[in-house]
């Protein structure tokens, strides 16, 4: 991965760059210091180099600590690019074989999970659980990867999207929006099934 190429120092910088550019809440460098998601990834950018060296303990003690602080979980293991937003942060999830790629957007309540141990358990040993996220993708809200698959460059999961194919490059992937229903009007209920089927995430 790129990240491990440059200077911890540099890819830190960059994160900092990235708030500013993206957030248009934050205005400088000193506001974006505070930005509730760049703790996490800095974390992750230290706990990573540490479970790479095989200091798999005190990675995930970093990663502990920077979940309990930020609500952002990400594996020391996880592979993370250079520029990536964490917009917001609140209930992140990146697995341990995760792979993001340079300039992602990740909104809050994102997962890129596994299937499921049921499943995982019989993978071979080392063999990839989640997915792989390639460069300048958005990852809507509450978006949902599961399992091995590919999200292609250039691709947005839009909000509520539940994803377990892989995706194209420059693909759309939009979860249906809500039904608006008139004052008076008598919803039909097909109509109504899908729309609650839709918004709870679960198709």
């Amino acid at each position: 991965m790129a990240s491990g190429e440059i200077g911890l120092l540099r890819l830190m910088k960059e994160d900092l760059d990235v708030v500013v550019a993206r957030d248009p809440s934050m205005r400088n460098r000193r506001e974006a210091l505070l930005h509730a998601a760049l703790p996490a990834l800095w974390a992750h950018r230290i706990a990573h180099r540490l479970h790479r060296r095989g200091l798999r303990l005190t990675a995930r003690a970093i990663a502990w600590s920077a979940r309990r602080g930020t609500a952002v979980e990400i594996h020391p293991g996880a592979e993370i690019g250079r520029r990536v937003l964490i917009d917001h942060g609140a209930a992140v999830v990146i697995g341990e074989t995760a792979v993001v790629g340079d300039d992602v957007t990740i909104y809050h309540q994102v997962t890129l999970g596994a299937v499921g141990w049921w499943s995982d358990n019989k993978r071979p040993e080392g063999a990839r659980r989640h997915p792989v996220v390639g460069h300048d993708v958005v990852l809507g809200t509450n978006a949902t990867v599961l399992g091995p698959v590919t999200i292609g460059e250039h691709a947005v999961i839009g909000a509520q999207a539940l994803v377990n194919k892989d995706v194209p490059p420059g693909a759309r992937v939009l979860a249906a929006t809500a039904v608006i229903k008139a004052v008076g009007e008598e919803p039909q209920p097909m109509e109504d099934l899908y729309a609650v089927t839709a918004s709870a995430g679960s198709w």
